[in-house]
């Protein structure tokens, strides 16, 4: 809907003035044949036993039916079964395919997605640098307080687009410094998978305790990653942008972990970014001069390129950060205390997990195809026995 908006009155407005009609949206869907009954078959067979049906396969608002299961202790247990059989999973496709270990019993943050500036990776990577030196600084006291994390980025880059490529490559330079340095321990796991595809989502997608869809409100049209890791019981961290908003108002608002400017607040907030009137966090400094220290250069084998990370550095200062990731870094890493704070109390967050995966209804694509038969085509359905 935000982006509805944005169309009539930024995009064609003078279209809009002569043919309001023909300007409408319709939500995006995902199939829950694909990512949830064949990617998750675990989650299928609890969700098939508490609903006594599996009609919920092509009607999936049955799974509202859900919500009455959300604080008993034994379905939040089965859930939390089915989840740790998924990272399990997942853990061990990692080892095979990049030799890193991840404990499945940390929480899996997963970022997957189009590496692109506006998709925000980058602001994922400074976090995690500052979770690092968070560690590696801590006494040992507090150290004990600490979630153990594992942080899992996969997604592919378009050939020439430089900028997404330095991305990528910052991560790779993070993950091997953090992987090796003793004082981290296994507090701190970060891992990019190769190779991004469907077949891939679907290990990743159902292993996801925490997925990641944080783009600069206003720039994501709508999303359907987002709707993949919700339908299998993910909670969410993002931005009010794209199909968060209303998976938010379907799941409820306890079901995900909002931060950063509204869309309202973008064009405001970039003025203020090109005059240098931006407040400088300390953590957000004390990450860029980390990796402005070379603390990340070539630590990856066969990496000798001098300051590889200063197009990242040049992009974040001097007016030039047009995604507003310094802006939105303090509220990111509050948000991210608050999933730490949830995660502690395991009944409260697979109550969260349960509600979400209830409230995906809405969000299957045999909804939009029907929507679109019949407001747009203006065609009847054909009904087929199943």
């Amino acid at each position: 809907a935000i982006h509805s908006g944005l169309v009539k009155k930024k995009v064609f407005p003078k279209f809009y003035q002569m043919w309001p009609e023909k300007f409408q949206n319709k939500t995006n869907g995902v199939t829950p044949r694909r990512w949830l009954h064949q990617a998750n078959p675990g989650l299928s067979h609890v969700i098939t036993r508490l609903l006594s049906s599996d009609q919920w396969v092509v009607d999936l608002n049955l799974l509202a039916g859900l919500r009455d299961h959300a604080t008993n202790p034994k379905v939040q247990r089965d859930f939390e079964t089915v989840k740790l059989s998924n990272k399990k999973r997942l853990a061990l496709y990692v080892l095979e395919a990049t030799g890193v270990v991840l404990d499945p019993n940390s929480l899996f943050d997963i970022h997957v997605k189009r590496i692109h500036e506006y998709k925000r990776q980058l602001l994922n990577i400074l976090s995690v640098i500052h979770r690092y030196i968070t560690i590696i600084t801590a006494k040992p006291k507090v150290k004990e307080t600490i979630v153990p994390r594992s942080v899992i980025f996969a997604g592919k880059a378009a050939p020439g687009y430089f900028m997404a490529k330095c991305i990528i490559r910052l991560i790779n330079a993070v993950a091997s410094v953090v992987n090796n340095d003793p004082r981290v321990g296994e507090l701190l796991k970060v891992v990019f998978i190769p190779n991004y595809n469907v077949k891939l989502a679907e290990v990743i997608i159902p292993a996801s305790d925490l997925s990641q869809h944080i783009s600069t409100a206003g720039t994501e049209a709508s999303g359907t990653s987002n709707m993949k890791f919700a339908i299998n019981g993910g909670l969410i961290i993002g931005t009010l942008d794209g199909a968060n908003i209303e998976i938010r108002e379907e799941c409820g608002d306890d079901t995900m972990f909002i931060f950063g400017l509204k869309t309202e607040e973008i064009d405001g907030a970039r003025a203020l970014m090109r005059c240098g009137k931006t407040p400088v966090d300390p953590r957000f400094k004390a990450v860029v001069s980390m990796i402005k220290d070379g603390t990340f250069d070539n630590v990856i084998e066969g990496d000798v390129e001098k300051g590889p990370f200063k197009p990242i550095l040049d992009s974040l200062s001097n007016g030039s950060d047009f995604y507003l990731v310094e802006h939105d870094f303090p509220s990111y890493l509050d948000a991210q205390d608050d999933v730490d704070e949830i995660w502690n109390d395991k009944a409260e967050w697979f109550r969260r997990s349960i509600l979400t995966t209830a409230g995906m209804g809405k969000f299957s694509s045999d909804n939009t195809i029907k929507q679109y038969a019949e407001e747009i085509w203006k065609v009847d359905s054909c009904p087929v026995d199943l």
